[in-house]
């Protein structure tokens, strides 16, 4: 077996017995990403020079016998849209093409002290607004286990980076399912954490009330692993939640007997794919197998979750991308007729027609004689779905649905229809709106040999339980560490 065919855990035990140097290790992941990113598009920048000089200073550190992490010395790759000091980021946007920010997201920083070695800065949907990453402006990204198929989004490059096995662990984002989606697309395991749970400073922001870090991995075990090192209080982060956190990796047992999983009726209904919808009971018959209870729930209020997702995140995403104006930093219009005409300019030149599509409407539900109509009805509405999961949570442990209507459709199929493509949200946006944790994973192949996945939603705090669920699962079904080309 290759090293971009072994898992994280896998490359760090061979890392603590020196088997094989970090050095060695990153120039694998080089040479990887070498060998297939003309066909897949995952990487937006690559930081080659900067990864060996990290693996060479990790490697020393070892040579001396320093304690050092677990996931010291294991690449891993970062989605464009996290502040990294000196390193351009991009969100995939014209309007930060050349950006490089004077300082640090708190989770490069926790993935500095941990010893990770970043290996460059992924493709997404233009400030992570879109389900497919076909919304960059700056190139487009291609399902491995299908080329001609998307990744799914916002975080399409950073889920195709594992899945093509150019790193086995990566960093994205969620706002309505941006970690989970293309997790289901490409094969992988996605988590996405409890709102508060992992810093947002340095994330450059869509919708801040929504907006949550969290990792990629090609098994549960690397999920685990990599949310350690991002959980934890950072006074930087005013909606950082004060609190200690039990490792979630030394927790893990996947003796699941007696464990509560609800089945939402509402989520196997009209829309969701014949194919998607086998594929998640028949996990459900796998979770009964391993003895746990699978039971019929209802979370009535999911009906309202799509449009009250895109009301709140575009309100949101109007007021943070406000200060892209083309006078402080970023891209700025070359010609232009007083301060107005440069607002206008700089923003029509260098967003894309997504990003300009959900400021307007953003706009328009906050403004005077709609904000009441729309935006402050769509945050009560939000408080209902929390209780609505919060009853749920009585009854049951653990929650499973689908990720997505359909599996990764084609590059271009929906591109012309947004409203189709938010539909494929359905399922995800949801968790968002309640601030709950969430988990997906792989759970078999349709016709096409294209993923399905499995959503394990958990109550607030509750990622041990999905951690827990997962592992079980991934043990039963074998379905792990999927490398696709």
């Amino acid at each position: 077996m290759e090293l971009y065919q072994k898992t994280a855990a896998e490359l760090s035990a061979m890392l603590k017995n020196k088997e094989v140097s970090s050095v060695e290790l990153t120039k694998a992941a080089f040479a990887r990403t070498a060998a297939v990113e003309d066909k897949v598009g995952a990487y937006i920048t690559l930081t080659e020079e900067h990864a060996l000089e990290t693996a060479a200073a990790i490697d020393a550190k070892r040579a001396a016998g320093e304690e050092l992490a677990p996931l010291a010395g294991v690449p891993v790759s970062v989605k464009d849209n996290i502040c990294t000091k000196g390193i351009r980021t991009t969100c995939a946007s014209r309007m930060l093409e050349n950006f490089q920010p004077p300082y640090n997201a708190t989770v490069m920083n926790r993935l500095h002290d941990a010893g990770l070695v970043m290996t460059g800065k992924t493709n997404l949907d233009e400030f992570a607004m879109g389900s497919s990453c076909e919304n960059s402006a700056l190139q487009k990204t291609h399902n491995p286990h299908n080329l001609e198929h998307v990744t799914g989004g916002s975080s399409g490059g950073a889920a195709a980076s594992v899945a093509a096995g150019e790193v086995s662990i990566a960093l994205g984002s969620d706002t309505g399912g941006s970690i989970r989606q293309p997790a289901s697309f490409c094969g992988v395991v996605g988590l996405k954490p409890t709102y508060g749970t992992v810093s947002r400073y340095g994330l450059v922001a869509f919708a801040s009330s929504l907006d949550q870090i969290g990792p990629f991995a090609r098994s549960v075990a690397d999920a685990a692993l990599l949310t350690d090192v991002l959980r934890g209080y950072d006074k930087m982060d005013s909606t950082s939640y004060p609190r200690e956190y039990d490792s979630l990796h030394a927790g893990m047992n996947a003796d699941i007997k007696g464990m509560k999983i609800g089945l939402p009726k509402e989520y196997f209904g009209e829309g969701i794919s014949e194919e998607v919808s086998k594929a998640v009971l028949a996990a459900a018959e796998t979770y009964k197998q391993l003895g746990a209870e699978v039971v019929e729930i209802s979370l009535p209020l999911s009906k309202y979750a799509l449009p009250i997702y895109y009301i709140l995140s575009s309100a949101e995403a109007s007021s943070n991308l406000a200060r892209f104006d083309g006078v402080k930093y970023g891209y700025r219009a070359e010609k232009f007729d007083g301060i107005i005409d440069l607002y206008v300019k700089s923003r029509s030149e260098a967003f894309g027609q997504e990003v300009q599509r959900r400021i307007m409407l953003g706009t328009y539900v906050l403004s005077s004689g709609y904000y009441d109509a729309y935006y402050k009805k769509a945050r009560a509405a939000q408080r209902a779905i929390r209780a609505d999961y919060n009853k749920a949570f009585e009854q049951v442990d653990v929650i499973m649905t689908p990720v997505a209507p359909t599996t990764a459709y084609k590059i271009g199929e929906k591109t012309s229809d947004p409203l189709q493509m938010y539909m494929g949200d359905i399922c995800t946006v949801s968790v968002n709106i309640a601030g709950l944790p969430a988990m997906v994973q792989p759970c078999g192949f349709d016709a096409n040999k294209l993923p399905i996945g499995i959503q394990l939603i958990g109550p607030r705090f509750g990622e041990q339980k999905l951690i827990n669920a997962g592992l079980a699962y991934e043990k039963a079904s074998g379905l792990s560490n999927i490398v696709a080309l």
